[in-house]
């Protein structure tokens, strides 16, 4: 849900042709091609761009290796920690360059987080910065934050990319030419754009970390699983990530391989609180007990995955055991019952001469949203609420959202308050694609606010214990599932792993998160 992300465009064509792209998927060994559902909006991490990590373009002070553990990235190791968690003191890796030949330095870091929390700068995701009072330079290799309160993951967020002071600055940050033509310090370079289509990259043959083996990338921005999975077939693609009933066309094709990511990644149902119906709890708490999560995770993901009680995965150290729910019609039927909510015409419930009946969309050419969709709308109907399955692109949906009802995805796995927060904090009621349910409590509120202020990993698992206990007592969403993300690739590489992976599965997730450090099979 990430506001920096797009719908993106049906289709591509060629999709390694254009500047500085390879020849396609038989571009040989030093050439990778690979199928995206999702577009950046910006190239700009100071609108939000590789705010997770993996941005390719650039580099952030630190990065996550694939244990999903912070390793030194433009800073020379991990940061020291003083002040009672006050106080992130970062020494910088020395001999650093952007792409354009000029050296990075300190100034570059408090350039790039100045400009995010400037009041002008449209970055959706600036409240992520929150506990940042202030960011200063120690000569050229330290930089220095300065915390308004002890915040446990701040190091997490310091993965985000830097981008250089002298090539962004004096334009509009909000619609100048860095956005679509950045420099960074990363281990790619990008040589062309072309919206709806594709992006391409070239090694930057001066990164810090040594010239990739993989000399030329392009990501094919291709948002129609089928259409995906075509591509990938006829030999236009290299990899790409599609849904489980697709992965299974390729099963028996020895040149591919499949593989499998864990994730944060849920897929539910907003309940905006605006609406009628699914701003009456009854109807909440009943949708959230007819769902049956089990048949989902068997069906549609065919084993990919888990059942959703919540944003927060049921194998995290962080999920609230005890907070499951049971699939129980019965129980849900008694609640509409009691609430007044009685069976009318064709089985479908009222209240008050008002119908229980709903919009919801899910975006066009998501065919994983798309069934799990209709399979919510499918149990809701058996409780007698009828929610009417519509699809769109995000531009059609977002204005939408205070009323109708959306088929969500999110997560993400680096801190409890990365998804909570956003997801859930009243302060945050339809800012983008942020608490998208507008669900406002403010048990919840002062319990997220307790969670990312306390220093104590104690303090904050109770925290986010109250968050689950009274997220399933009051639904502002119906979670259903965290799905696996799965990616078919040419057999052609060595050194293919995953991360834990967020939601977010653009151009820094999927097995490529690595890219630069890969080696062609010999």
């Amino acid at each position: 849900m990430a506001a920096v992300l797009t719908a993106g465009a049906a289709a591509c064509s060629t999709p390694g042709g254009g500047d500085g792209g390879s020849d396609g998927a038989k571009g040989g060994k030093d050439s990778l091609v690979v199928g995206l559902a999702n577009e950046p909006e910006t190239l700009s991490p100071l609108l939000g761009y590789g705010k997770d990590g993996n941005s390719k373009i650039f580099d952030g002070l630190l990065r996550r290796d694939a244990a999903m553990k912070l390793q030194p990235a433009l800073a020379a190791e991990l940061p020291k920690i003083t002040d009672d968690g006050r106080t992130y003191t970062y020494k910088l890796r020395t001999g650093v360059k952007f792409s354009d030949g000029k050296p990075f330095s300190a100034k570059d870091v408090v350039f790039t987080y100045r400009t995010i929390l400037d009041e002008k700068t449209n970055n959706a995701a600036k409240g992520e910065l929150d506990a940042i009072d202030r960011v200063t330079a120690d000569g050229d290799d330290t930089v220095v934050f300065t915390l308004k309160y002890p915040y446990a993951p701040f190091a997490e967020r310091t993965v985000l990319p830097i981008a250089p002071e002298h090539a962004a600055k004096g334009q509009d940050v909000n619609s100048g030419s860095f956005n679509t033509r950045p420099i960074g310090t990363g281990p790619y370079v990008l040589t062309g754009w072309s919206k709806g289509e594709k992006l391409s990259f070239k090694a930057n043959p001066g990164y810090w970390g040594g010239e990739p083996k993989i000399k030329k990338l392009t990501m094919a921005i291709i948002k129609d699983d089928d259409i995906r999975a075509t591509r990938l077939r006829t030999g236009d693609l290299d990899g790409a990530i599609l849904p489980p009933n697709l992965v299974k066309g390729f099963k028996g094709d020895k040149s591919k391989r499949t593989v499998t990511a864990r994730t944060t990644d849920f897929r539910g149902v907003t309940l905006p609180t605006a609406n009628k119906v699914t701003g009456d709890v009854a109807v909440r708490r009943a949708l959230d007990l007819a769902v049956d999560r089990e048949a989902m995770v068997d069906k549609l993901l065919e084993g990919a995955g888990k059942a959703g009680y919540g944003p927060v995965p049921t194998d995290s150290e962080w999920f609230a055991k005890g907070t499951e729910r049971r699939h129980d019609l019965d129980k849900a039927k008694k609640l509409l019952d009691d609430a007044g909510w009685t069976p009318g015409d064709e089985g479908i419930r009222e209240k008050d001469g008002q119908p229980a009946k709903f919009t919801l969309w899910f975006p066009a050419g998501d065919k994983l949203r798309q069934e799990h969709a209709l399979a919510f709308a499918s149990d809701a109907k058996k409780a007698g609420i009828k929610a009417e399955v519509q699809s769109g692109t995000w531009e059609v949906i977002e204005p939408r959202m205070k009323n109708d009802a959306v088929l969500a995805g999110g997560g993400n796995p680096a801190d409890p308050d990365f998804d909570l927060y956003n997801l859930l904090h009243s302060s945050l009621a339809l800012d983008g694609f942020n608490n998208m349910a507008a669900y406002d409590n403010p048990d919840v509120d002062k319990a997220l606010e307790d969670g990312r202020r306390s220093g104590d990993k104690g303090a904050r698992k109770a925290a986010y214990d109250k968050v689950q206990r009274d997220l399933a007592a009051d639904p502002g969403y119906v979670f259903l599932t965290h799905v696996d993300h799965l990616y078919v690739m040419n057999d052609g590489w060595q050194g293919l792993t995953t991360q834990v992976e967020p939601h977010d599965h653009g151009l820094g997730a999927g097995p490529w998160w690595n890219v630069e450090d890969w080696q062609p099979k010999k």
